[in-house]
């Protein structure tokens, strides 16, 4: 019989994984560093940029064997456009230094694009999560976060939790079926929801967390937008604080990065002109360094997406689909898919029979690079985190 070869493509997410690929083969170290960076490749859009920039770009990465899609018109002076860079690590890191020779505004591009690449190449390292006196490591599993709604209206389980001691017996089944943090919160963010002051935020928060505080042995954070209820709860016992307004508060980065917690900003209002992720990105880069600015610690800010906030249903499963591109940025992903319209849209089922729907996302949003997904069926998402995490070679199950 004649002899067919063994031929299959592999997949590098990282530096370290391209590494012990290399080694695995019995490649000698002095080979491996060379070729650790040529084994990643990147797709990176870049923009808006002049003409020029854009012209001496993409000469610049030919000459350095990648490759560049520019619009068409670029050549006859089209400005504000976007270019696409493909190319391996090894070719970015031979492009950088020749565009800070250069003008138009390449050098600061040189810096950022550099920034990107050594997020991206590190792949998901662990980190240490300081909260209060408990700590959570990110990136050796995926945390689950239990949602703990104390709200009369909340789309999917309100008033459910407004009485303490049901709050605190649902926190201690949550922990007990495997959450890593429990997730209080005293008003509703659903579709025409009703907003509510400070103090009567605080009023239907406190009762509750100082219970629940007392009982639990993880984490807790609350999902507030307002700075003094932040203030308030940081004294009672919360640890994390979970902004979705995306730090739309003024004081609410100064406050966070008083108490030295770790902070939750989400994407949640749009800035029309780009596409979904470019936008995402350009909007929670830019809170993160409001929020660094105000004092916030890098290794304390973690950066949801915001699913179901300000995007249609199409636009949600884009944003799971390419949750990776957020990595970018070089903080910890949450994801909050549980029970959201975007599976009652696709599947056409009410809230209470999403489970299967959400199972589908959080499993989704795992292979796609999601650190914390924040959940309400804490035990089955637990199990479908545990799968996932054993598929992608993390967690106890697997080899990570």
């Amino acid at each position: 019989m004649k002899k067919r070869f063994n031929i299959h493509p592999i997949r590098v997410d990282s530096q370290a994984q391209a590494r012990q690929l290399m080694k695995g083969l019995g490649v000698w170290e002095e080979g491996i560093n060379i070729m650790a960076p040529k084994a990643q490749h990147f797709a990176i859009k870049v923009g808006p940029l002049s003409a020029q920039a854009a012209q001496i770009l993409k000469q610049e990465m030919l000459s350095k064997g990648g490759e560049a899609a520019v619009h068409g018109q670029v050549i006859k002076g089209l400005s504000d456009s976007y270019v696409v860079l493909l190319g391996t690590l090894a070719q970015y890191r031979k492009l950088l230094p020749k565009l800070n020779l250069q003008d138009f505004q390449l050098p600061q591009l040189s810096k950022e694009l550099e920034d990107v690449l050594n997020n991206l190449a590190n792949g998901s390292s662990l980190r240490i999560l300081h909260c209060g006196n408990k700590e959570l490591v990110i990136g050796r599993h995926t945390l689950v976060m239990g949602i703990l709604n104390v709200t009369p209206d909340s789309f999917s389980d309100g008033g459910c939790y407004s009485d303490p001691q049901l709050a605190v017996d649902r926190a201690l089944e949550m922990e007990e079926h495997g959450a890593d943090i429990i997730d209080i919160g005293a008003e509703s963010t659903r579709p025409g929801y009703e907003p509510v002051g400070s103090e009567e935020e605080i009023a239907r928060l406190l009762p509750v967390l100082e219970k629940v505080a007392q009982k639990v042995n993880i984490p807790i954070s609350v999902d507030t937008y307002k700075a003094s209820t932040a203030r308030a709860v940081l004294d009672r016992g919360a640890d994390i604080i979970n902004d979705v307004s995306g730090s739309g508060d003024t004081l609410m980065s100064s406050t966070v990065a008083e108490y030295g917690a770790p902070f939750i900003i989400m994407h949640s209002v749009r800035e029309p002109g780009m596409d979904i992720i470019g936008e995402i990105i350009s909007t929670l880069g830019k809170k993160k360094r409001e929020a660094l600015e105000e004092g916030v610690r890098e290794e304390n800010i973690i950066l949801d997406p915001g699913i179901g906030f300000s995007k249609d249903a199409r636009e949600n499963l884009e944003v799971i689909n390419r949750l990776d591109a957020l990595k970018c940025l070089g903080s910890p992903i949450l994801i909050g898919t549980s029970r959201k319209s975007v599976i009652g849209s696709v599947l056409d089922v009410p809230p209470w029979e999403r489970l299967h729907g959400t199972s589908a996302t959080v499993a989704a949003a795992i292979m796609r690079g999601a650190d914390i997904v924040r959940v309400h069926d804490v035990k089955e998402m637990c199990q479908v985190a545990r799968m996932t995490d054993a598929i992608l070679g993390m967690g106890e199950s697997g080899n990570g």
